[in-house]
């Protein structure tokens, strides 16, 4: 006799009901924070990495100090003066900072009423040219191409938009597009001459925006000489005033309009980069030139047009200091914004957003340092300092890890993780 056995025997005993995984709880705000911070996310890194710049600076700031190097002598005899002269320096140092940054108590009533702004309307006149110079350097990167001639086409910019600014006389409002407009061009030219030369001869774009902002800063030096372009009747190297009718409208104490062209060109940048045909183009040449020649794209013309982008980008800086901050052409024009907004683009990571945080942060060291300078014994090339430290140690996420023992990120560390920061 044959027994038909059955395959799927039925289970013992009722049915399991289904599992609702619908009201599975999620995790807490403070699982999720801890999470985030033990697994080192790009803001927690940045955060850490700022602790450890003003850990550094602080160590600067001792040692910079007189009362605590003198303590230092006598350190095993009473090594709490070292300490208390150490504490009374960085206190007053960074004490000094907030003030000039950001809020300066001392200033609470003057002139009759209430000037609380000072700080930071300080900070923010600095912070305009800082973020228009960071994108500048942020759209070359993003197109692959390392633009460190921010300085040259900053000048140009500022040739330009100066000269049209007292040479010409037009009427209100005429007159000061009419000067932006060859700011702006003055840049993008000397931007879109790097662009050329790299993508017709392959010079590398390192070298020659080196070499250009040297041949920008000396033609400004030859041209404050030269009648036409000197103040009449001047021994110095300097132009005639700005026409009121081509000066950047003022906003509040010392901070003009140009704060405001950084943020509609930051909005400009952003959408550019994250939402335009011609920005997925240049993102795609940056990250890998040969394929997007292989898709189609044109790679020279992708590297001229980033390139004269850039230029513009910077040419606006020029406007911004000659047409609102000094009102006047002169050789110092560039006040080391040039070189300043290449740390600014690395801090901001390659975004839009990122780089108007930044250049507000560096504003804010620009606007204290010089109150840190003049109110206590610290020189103000500490605050110098703290600025490359914080990027060199966002720069080397694995460090700010090994630093305070964060887990790897699940999204990859190191240049891999950096690399998806700038082209994703």
């Amino acid at each position: 006799m044959t027994v038909a056995l059955d395959k799927n025997p039925a289970p013992e005993g009722p049915p399991e009901p289904p599992k609702d995984t619908s009201a599975a709880p999620r995790p807490g705000l403070l699982r999720r924070a801890l999470d985030g911070y033990l697994y080192g996310n790009q803001v927690v890194v940045t955060v850490l990495a700022f602790f450890c710049a003003l850990v550094v600076g602080a160590v600067l700031i001792a040692l910079a100090d007189q009362k605590t190097r003198t303590a230092l002598g006598y350190f095993t005899d009473s090594p709490g003066d070292t300490f208390s002269s150490a504490w009374r320096a960085i206190s007053a140092g960074y004490s000094a900072l907030f003030r000039g940054a950001v809020f300066d108590t001392n200033s609470l009533y003057s002139n009759g009423g209430v000037a609380v702004f000072g700080p930071i309307s300080n900070t923010l006149l600095n912070a305009g040219p800082l973020i228009l110079g960071g994108l500048a350097v942020t759209v070359a990167f993003r197109t692959g191409l390392f633009n460190i001639g921010v300085q040259g086409q900053l000048i140009m910019g500022a040739i330009c938009a100066g000269y049209v600014g007292f040479a010409w006389h037009l009427p209100s409002g005429i007159h000061l597009i009419v000067a932006l407009v060859a700011g702006i061009l003055g840049g993008a030219v000397w931007g879109g001459l790097v662009g050329v030369l790299k993508a017709r001869t392959g010079a590398h774009e390192v070298i020659t925006t080196i070499m250009l902002n040297y041949v920008a800063y000396y033609l400004l030096g030859y041209l404050l000489t030269v009648n036409g372009f000197q103040a009449p009747n001047s021994t110095e190297a300097t132009t005639s005033p700005i026409d009121s009718t081509a000066r950047l409208p003022h906003l509040f104490e010392s901070t003009h309009f140009g704060l405001v062209l950084a943020l509609l060109a930051a909005v400009g940048a952003w959408w550019l980069l994250t939402r335009s045909t011609l920005g997925f183009s240049l993102k795609a040449i940056g990250a890998n030139a040969a394929a997007a020649r292989t898709a189609g794209m044109s790679v020279g013309r992708g590297i001229i047009t980033a390139m004269v982008i850039s230029g513009a980008l910077a040419g606006l800086v020029g406007c911004s200091q000659v047409l609102g901050t000094r009102g006047v052409l002169t050789q110092d024009v560039d006040a080391g914004f040039g070189f300043d907004a290449i740390t600014v683009a690395l801090l901001g990571r390659g975004s839009a957003y990122g780089t108007v945080l930044a250049g507000i942060l560096f504003g804010a060291f620009r606007a204290g340092g010089v109150v840190m300078g003049a109110q206590t014994d610290t020189p103000p090339d500490v605050v110098s300092v703290i600025a490359p430290v914080m990027v060199l140690f966002i720069a080397a996420p694995a460090l700010i890890r090994g630093l305070f023992r964060l887990r790897a990120s699940r999204g990859g560390t190191g240049v891999g993780a950096l690399a998806k920061g700038w082209n994703g």
